[in-house]
């Protein structure tokens, strides 16, 4: 493998570094893909790149690991919104991830790094939302801080380095290639398919097709304006109940309950609930009364129009994407498992 173009993805085996691999590897671009875990292999099975072992909380192990790189992908992260010690295993590794990786970026003389952050990271408070808006304000959720914290970071670091950075901002990813454990956004289509949403949420998400994104983040390394952020997601967000009946449409033999409205109180209740056995078992809850303050009844429409016209981003539309996906799921019944 020659060192000409050279592109690293970390988080290779996550379910946008995944497809962010794929997607170089078919524009011909030489990828070095990075993995906590080197025993791992199955995400890379035919796949022609350099897997190296590397773990964003260890700078030693990234210097090394982007020797001869042009263009960092920083994908790696911790994505999760529930864990036992939030500050710890989310927010602590996100922002020291974000600063070993980028000083390592620069003392490898990386010449670009595309940083992934998320639309965690903007401020909802006028819609359609706008990389413009700024930062979101709601402290309450410490895997929101962290990309809020760690996108500021980086563009701080890399300034300070020497670096270009450009960071893209995705929303909810599905389909296309995936494995178990699948992603938060991907792991609510198969709550939907498993049954196991029991009331309306009023939650919303805005669904995005992950080879869509994994395209954004390749446009960004070549046309993103160093210091800028982009979004990308569509337009439109859709409510999980929504999901769901289009789900139903799809798949009228699998017989989906659409859930019910119930009043806010409630759905506090059963949270609640769901947080107590959590603890107990230690598996995340499916909701948390964190969920349904911050996001129930939040609109995540976003103005994309920075993306389309500067990087040329062009996703298919949310419905397409969500049929894609729960077709993906249909079709590889192994990931509608439990855990």
């Amino acid at each position: 493998m020659t060192n000409n173009n050279l592109s690293l993805v970390s988080g290779a085996n996550g379910h946008l570094g995944n497809n962010l691999v794929r997607f170089l590897l078919k524009k011909g671009i030489p990828v070095r893909a990075t993995v906590r875990n080197i025993n791992n292999k199955k995400p890379f099975e035919n796949l022609d790149c350099d897997l190296v072992q590397a773990d964003i909380t260890d700078k030693t192990s990234f210097v090394k690991a982007l020797k001869g790189v042009e263009t960092f992908y920083a994908v790696g992260a911790s994505f999760k919104l529930w864990a036992k010690d939030p500050k710890k295993e989310i927010y602590d590794v996100n922002i020291n991830g974000t600063r070993n990786t980028i000083e390592a970026a620069a003392e490898a003389g990386v010449k670009k790094i595309v940083y992934v952050s998320s639309i965690a990271a903007l401020d909802y408070s006028s819609l359609p939302t706008k990389e413009s808006n700024g930062y979101n304000p709601d402290r309450r959720d410490m895997y929101y801080n962290s990309k809020n914290d760690g996108e500021k970071l980086a563009f701080e670091w890399a300034k300070k380095l020497g670096v270009e950075l450009v960071s893209v901002m995705p929303s909810a990813m599905i389909g296309s290639e995936a494995s178990l454990p699948l992603n938060v956004s991907y792991g609510v289509l198969k709550l939907i398919l498993n049954k196991k949403i029991p009331v309306d949420t009023k939650i919303t998400l805005n669904w995005i097709d992950v080879k869509d994104v994994a395209e954004g983040c390749y446009l960004a390394a070549q046309k993103g304006r160093p210091g800028e952020r982009y979004i990308l997601a569509n337009e439109k967000c859709m409510t999980i109940t929504d999901t769901t009946i289009l789900a139903n449409k799809l798949y009228p033999e699998l017989k989906l309950n659409v859930p019910n409205s119930v009043p806010k109180g409630i759905l506090f209740a059963i949270a609640g609930m769901m947080e107590f056995s959590a603890k107990l078992s230690g598996k995340a809850p499916v909701l948390t009364r964190k969920d349904i303050a911050m996001f129930s009844g939040l609109q995540q429409n976003f103005d994309i129009s920075k993306a389309r016209n500067e990087l040329g981003f062009n996703p298919k539309n949310p419905e397409q994407a969500v049929k894609e996906a729960l077709d993906y799921l249909m079709n590889n019944p192994e990931l509608l498992k439990e855990m």
